[in-house]
């Protein structure tokens, strides 16, 4: 199998290429494109891609714009840290998709389903058009209010007016600028997935904030963030390096 990496970090590109060679010896890497502009130059011309794995965020805009360019008619996998409601785009299209970090074993996974896939169902860039078409849909709804218990009542709380939540010894709490805490009676993960992406943004696995609640955000060791907050937490906030792309773009959408 012949593959192409539209990547624009080195180091997610190498570390791609290593899994790749350890998975399958006989898969070849004909080339890292690094850009939308690159990616559509190697693509305008004959070449032997069997598979695509594309980043969304790339150094010249997002990769969907490559579609607007070129006719793809190969598989792809993308390679993302994106939101979850676009997951589930993916999903509903047939394309599929793996989290940044990437897993060896679920990148195997992904890999002997385009080696067992005989024909593609439909064009790519159907596939492409029907997820932007789910993604830029007015219908999805997201959580507006949150029905707290309190003492011996229950208390609706504006989602608009929650900072942060975060999870602490398994319980899930939400924090709202006025500095009063609550209990949510739900998993993160579930919570991250009512959530407005625009505003909202899962920033490591205990962490939820609200973009409005950031003050800002610091360089830390082996390229990670401090995010600081308002209402400040007792503990540091960190990104992972692996994140900190993601919560950069996000932040400056």
């Amino acid at each position: 199998m012949k593959v192409v990496i539209v990547e624009d970090e080195i180091a997610a590109s190498e570390n791609l290429s290593y899994l790749i060679s350890n998975i399958d010896s006989g898969i070849e890497v004909l080339t890292v494109l690094e850009s939308v502009k690159e990616a559509v130059a190697y693509f305008s011309n004959p070449h032997e891609a069997q598979l695509i794995f594309l980043d969304i965020h790339l150094a010249d805009g997002i990769s969907f714009e490559i579609f607007d360019q070129v006719t793809l008619n190969i598989p792809i996998i993308f390679t993302t840290a994106y939101d979850q409601y676009a997951i589930k785009a993916f999903k509903v299209n047939s394309i599929d998709y793996l989290l940044k970090p990437i897993n060896e074993e679920e990148l195997s996974t992904a890999i002997k389903k385009f080696k067992e896939q005989i024909k593609i169902e439909q064009p790519v860039s159907r596939q492409i058009e029907g997820m932007l078409q789910l993604l830029q849909s007015k219908s999805k709804s997201y959580k507006t209010t949150y029905l707290v218990h309190q003492r011996d009542e229950l208390l609706p709380v504006k989602t608009e007016d929650i900072a942060y939540f975060y999870i602490e010894t398994s319980i899930v709490k939400a924090v709202t600028f006025n500095n009063k805490s609550y209990i949510i009676e739900k998993k993160l993960e579930d919570i991250e997935l009512e959530l407005d992406p625009s505003f909202f943004h899962r920033v490591n696995r205990q962490f939820i904030i609200n973009k409005n609640a950031i003050v800002n955000i610091k360089f830390y060791f082996n390229g990670k963030l401090i995010i600081n907050i308002n209402p400040p937490f007792s503990e540091r906030i960190v990104a992972s390096k692996a994140k900190a792309k993601e919560v950069k773009n996000w932040v400056n959408s």
